[in-house]
């Protein structure tokens, strides 16, 4: 069923542009259908904004329940952003305050980039603690990708993220580890994710902290998570919402940063996305760079075009998969009223029924 375009946002215009069914609200308002209201805490910074949210506003219109979803984009105050992505965010964007007059069916959190090594120095901490207590008692499932499962884990279990030796960058196999949870049954028990991150949790932390592993990867990379209850809290530590060109553009902003002299080595490419006519590319590419600096000579141009059509996306099946069990699991537990998280019968301990 489909996302319903109920203001101007740029993103349902983009998304139908792409095939995605989207629907008016006029003609939303004339079937008679249950609605569900999804919000997202969109954290991430400027330039990549408005991808993120059609990355996730994709995932939530491929999902499979009879319902309509409205998705309510909103940020925090507390995060500086430039002019033309305040307006943005301003014009399209509701605030924290509405959203919890009106209230949320499902919440989903975003990463976000981080300048230290603690999260509890950030100007999001604080404000992102309130939405994620609001969302506890109020909400029937909160989805955290990323850096936001690794805030929750560290102010509501104590567990802090442990800083890795090197990136973990790129494209890599899971492993569903508990086959019996309904937000993983009968999806590819071996499936790929993208991963950007200077930081882990590890699955030790996870298991002290009570919390429910559904899929992992080698090198203790938990990848699925969810609170001990089984469903209000759902821990997302890779990016599985990426486009196929998410970290090629990455990879692109990284040598970038090389040229500019912000970064003083050459990024390494991300692992297991690349093919050898790729990779063979970019290494000439590196070269082609280094004379060029080296001689004061002009730059050449970053090779995209020639690898675009090149690059393979073996994560989005199984996203959508998830996260469209996740929304039907959702639908199945809450209740018709926004305001209350679960309808009447069901246990907000044991909202699946799965102890």
């Amino acid at each position: 069923m489909p996302l319903v375009a109920h203001n101007d946002l740029p993103t349902f215009t983009k998304l139908e542009q792409e095939g995605l069914f989207v629907l008016g609200s006029e003609a939303a308002r004339e079937q008679d259908i249950r609605e569900l209201h999804i919000g997202l805490l969109n954290m991430m910074p400027d330039a990549a904004l408005e991808a993120t949210e059609r990355q996730f506003f994709r995932l939530v219109g491929e999902s499979n329940p009879i319902a309509q979803f409205f998705v309510h984009p909103f940020s925090l105050k507390e995060l500086q952003r430039g002019e033309e992505a305040s307006a943005y965010v301003e014009k399209y964007y509701e605030n924290f305050e509405q959203i919890k007059q009106q209230g949320l069916d499902a919440l989903i959190i975003t990463g976000i980039n981080v300048i230290g090594s603690e999260l509890s120095d950030q100007p999001f901490w604080h404000p992102l603690i309130e939405v994620t207590e609001w969302a506890y008692e109020n909400v029937t499932s909160t989805l955290c990708s990323c850096l936001a499962t690794h805030a929750i884990m560290e102010f509501r279990y104590g567990q802090k993220r442990v800083a890795r030796s090197s990136k973990k960058w790129g494209v890599f196999q899971h492993r569903v580890t508990d086959s019996s949870h309904p937000l993983v049954a009968d999806i590819n028990s071996r499936f790929d994710v993208p991963h950007s991150r200077w930081n882990s949790i590890h699955a030790e932390q996870f298991e002290s902290a009570g919390l429910k592993i559904l899929a992992s990867g080698e090198g203790d990379c938990v990848q699925l998570a969810t609170s001990a209850d089984g469903f209000r809290v759902v821990f997302f530590q890779g990016h599985p919402e990426y486009d196929t060109v998410s970290l090629l553009k990455e990879y692109k902003r990284d040598v970038n940063l090389y040229i500019s002299g912000e970064i003083d080595r050459y990024p390494r490419m991300p692992e297991n996305y690349f093919g050898a006519f790729e990779a063979a590319l970019l290494r000439e590419h590196q070269a082609r760079i280094d004379d060029s600096l080296a001689q004061n000579t002009a730059l050449p141009e970053f090779p995209e075009d020639l690898i675009l059509d090149k690059l393979d996306n073996t994560w989005r099946d199984t996203a959508s998969a998830v996260v469209g069990r996740w929304m039907g699991l959702v639908y199945q537990v809450t209740d018709i009223e926004r305001g209350k998280p679960f309808m009447a019968g069901v246990d907000p301990d044991n909202p699946l029924g799965l102890a």
